[in-house]
């Protein structure tokens, strides 16, 4: 090993990556709590000991030379171990603790807090960084190595993982209670159809399910309306813009204040697996190994806590 590498500090580790995230010397020296030519010195240091440069600005935007990927993830690995070290130390005094980082794609946003708010309570020292994307995002953020454990649910096959399907996901149809559909007492995909589907972005894990589905069933919507949030697409549905299919459980406030109604649709629900997973071959924290533990061993309270979402307890997720 070159003996430049040996002198790196971890806070100069600290600081790359703050500019790394921000992509600004600037909003990094904010989050830092340091001047901008401090942050400019320190990254000044590092490129010196690497031998290479870390950073270049095309026109006015910042971005990371080859280098500065490869030391990204060299710091992640070596902040990583340090932080199962901080856990093994707390374990090893018989208290569980550290920070739980955990990617979910957006339909799940709203029954995960529920789920690791009753881990918490084995657990209380243990802290949550949740991020909030989309599946592609999910998908990304696995490959970049960015978190302890992701939640989605169709699993990609171009990444190989580590996954345990833990509870079933029902997608529904809704449309406001005057939509000329929340007359009928049954409806096929087909009565769809005939009017405008609001749909996610591209990237979303409940528009490549109902896509899939639709194609399958041979159901072809005219008019599709594409918006690019599960809250806006919720809001649009209510405001009469027309019919969605979204998750139950992310409309369970909706459809039990009568904002929505779950239409009669013979084909649905659509069932798809929420799963824990992580890269094969990742070393987890004591911290996401305990929660992958919680989420294996506590099916039962898991499908308990979920029928506050849907009314009634999902089916089994499919092994």
């Amino acid at each position: 090993m070159r003996k430049s590498l040996m002198r790196m500090t971890l806070r100069q580790l600290q600081v790359f990556n703050a500019v790394c995230e921000t992509r600004s010397y600037s909003r990094a020296a904010e989050d830092m709590a340091l001047t901008q030519p401090a942050v400019s010195s320190q990254i000044r240091q590092l490129e010196e000991l690497v031998g290479q440069p870390l950073f270049e600005y095309v026109g006015r935007k910042l971005y990371l030379t080859e280098a500065a990927e490869v030391l990204r993830r060299a710091s992640g690995d070596i902040f990583g171990r340090l932080e199962s070290l901080d856990m093994q130390l707390s374990d090893l005094r018989g208290s569980l603790q550290g920070q739980l980082k955990l990617a979910v794609e957006s339909s799940a946003k709203y029954f995960v807090p529920h789920l690791f708010a009753a881990f918490k309570q084995q657990h209380p020292d243990v802290g949550l960084q949740l991020t909030v994307v989309n599946r592609a995002q999910v998908i990304k953020r696995l490959t970049d190595n960015r978190d302890d454990l992701v939640i989605m649910s169709l699993m990609p096959t171009e990444v190989a993982l580590e996954f345990l399907p833990f509870l079933n996901n029902p997608i529904v149809a809704v449309a406001p209670p005057e939509h000329p559909l929340c007359s009928a007492t049954s409806l096929t995909l087909q009565d769809l159809t005939a009017y405008p589907l609001l749909i996610r972005e591209q990237g979303s894990g409940t528009r490549k399910a109902c896509e899939e589905y639709f194609q399958q069933k041979r159901a072809h919507f005219a008019q599709t309306v594409e918006i690019a949030s599960l809250d806006a697409l919720r809001e649009a549905a209510i405001a009469g813009l027309g019919v969605t299919l979204l998750p139950r459980h992310a409309a369970s406030l909706e459809l039990g204040h009568g904002l929505l109604r779950e239409l009669p649709v013979e084909e649905l629900p659509l069932y798809r697996s929420w799963c824990v997973a992580h890269a094969r071959g990742k070393r987890l924290t004591p911290v996401a190994q305990a929660f992958f533990a919680f989420i294996r061993d506590r099916r039962a309270q898991i499908s308990a806590l979920a029928t506050r979402f849907g009314g009634s307890a999902p089916r089994p997720a499919a092994q």
